[in-house]
């Protein structure tokens, strides 16, 4: 072999043991690469379904979920994380574990108008008033900076007139109803939404054969008249759904509306529980039917 060859040869053998020791550094480099993070568990943060999931809410009320369907009626009411949002009565803040961190997240904001308040004021409502304010002040982190108005037949406004993108009315019609505010909630309502805005109504739902109690005092209520009061406010109604429709309710129990799960009454508001009730077949149907409407104040 010429030393030409030979050179070559050398050449050809060092370069063959230069790749294959390349080859082997890559695979250990592979071998030691650190592996990708895994994805994190659950719905994504600052999402509605995170909201929903949210650990701080309580066993009771996720238990709810099933006939309340709060993703559904919230998505079919418009709502949106950066939206300037006032609750009626919002009572012991079932929807406001959803609502708060879901917009304190989000850049939105949150009115509550809760129950008013003055020497008239029923005890039990202003308690109710002050556990869900003290819980939502207690960690502004999670709920955000709630502002807290109030809804009587003596209060003013809600939120500043022409703020609100979403105002909601989550089951307590028949109540105002009782009260002879009804008419004065929609008014209300109206002047806090802005052009454009949108109310959105839970309530329970009386047979549309079934004659209106002006009172509500079983706590059902007509869609006809609910769209009838929403009208006669300046409202434009925009599309109803089946979201929290129960066909099992006959709307016919002793105790109203309120015999039925989670008030479960089984004697008369403010009166002793009877024992000797059977509760059976009430608890086989579940929570209300209840009607889903959504309304728009003109532009």
């Amino acid at each position: 072999m010429s030393e030409r060859s030979t050179r070559r040869a050398v050449l050809a053998g060092a370069c063959m043991a230069a790749f294959a020791g390349l080859a082997a550094c890559g695979k250990k480099e592979d071998k030691a690469a650190p592996q990708a993070p895994a994805a994190p568990a659950g719905p994504p943060e600052g999402s509605l379904e995170w909201a929903v999931a949210g650990p701080w809410r309580s066993a009771n009320d996720k238990a709810r979920d099933v006939w309340r369907h709060p993703v559904e009626t919230l998505r079919f009411f418009g709502l949106q994380p950066r939206m300037t949002v006032v609750d009626f009565w919002p009572g012991s803040g079932w929807f406001i574990d959803i609502l708060a961190p879901y917009l304190n997240k989000g850049g939105g904001t949150l009115y509550l108008a809760g129950f008013a308040e003055g020497p008239a004021a029923d005890p039990a409502q202003i308690a109710i008033n002050n556990t869900l304010k003290a819980r939502l002040e207690g960690d502004k982190k999670l709920y955000g900076q709630v502002q807290f108005s109030a809804f009587g037949a003596g209060t003013g406004p809600v939120a500043p007139a022409g703020t609100a993108d979403l105002v909601l009315f989550m089951r307590y019609i028949h109540a105002w109803m009782a009260a002879g505010i009804a008419e004065k909630a929609f008014a209300d309502a109206y002047a806090a939404l802005r052009p454009g805005g949108v109310l959105g109504v839970e309530q329970h739902r009386l047979q549309p054969d079934e004659d209106q109690d002006p009172a509500a005092a079983n706590g059902y209520v007509q869609e006809a008249f609910v769209k009838q009061l929403a009208a006669e406010a300046g409202f434009v109604f925009v599309e109803a759904s089946e979201i929290n429709a129960n066909p099992k309710d006959t709307k016919d129990h002793p105790f109203g509306a309120d015999t039925l799960a989670p008030t479960r009454l089984t004697a008369p508001m403010g009166q002793p529980a009877d024992p000797a009730f059977d509760r059976t077949k009430y608890d086989a149907i579940g929570e209300s039917d209840r009607m889903t409407l959504k309304f728009r104040k003109p532009e």
